[in-house]
């Protein structure tokens, strides 16, 4: 018989190993730069459950995506997964290159810890409030 709780946990390990993965990917410093970004995102927000998703690294809370990120090949991404987050934030934004779904930075500065505390606290008051 299927142990639903130990089948959880291996999809939250097969997960966590495809982020993994996918970063191993990605060459330096962006490498690092997205490393921190997920480590940010797992602190700020611990009921979070990794996953991939449009294969980019992400994080999923009551099964909504609240945040994405991304490596290309001159910058790296951070995705909401909301219209409306990088709007609502737009002054903390100026600096950044930004797109209604979209914030691009450079591979090797990683956002501050306080802006993405803010870009999750607006994304995870969406989801609790939909």
């Amino acid at each position: 018989m299927l142990d639903p709780v130990a089948s959880l946990t291996d999809n939250a390990d097969v997960s966590k190993g495809e982020v993994d993965t996918y970063l191993a990917a990605v060459e330096e410093p962006g490498r690092s730069t997205l490393m921190a970004l997920r480590q940010s995102i797992a602190a700020i927000s611990p009921g979070a459950e990794e996953c991939i998703s449009y294969g980019m690294p992400g994080f999923k809370l009551h099964g909504k995506m609240i945040a994405g990120f991304a490596a290309f090949k001159n910058h790296l991404s951070y995705f909401p997964h909301s219209g409306s987050v990088l709007a609502e934030l737009s002054a903390e934004l100026a600096g950044y290159d930004t797109n209604a779904g979209t914030l691009r930075f450079p591979v090797d500065e990683p956002l501050p810890k306080e802006l993405v505390k803010k870009l999750i606290a607006v994304r995870i008051g969406q989801v609790l409030n939909a």
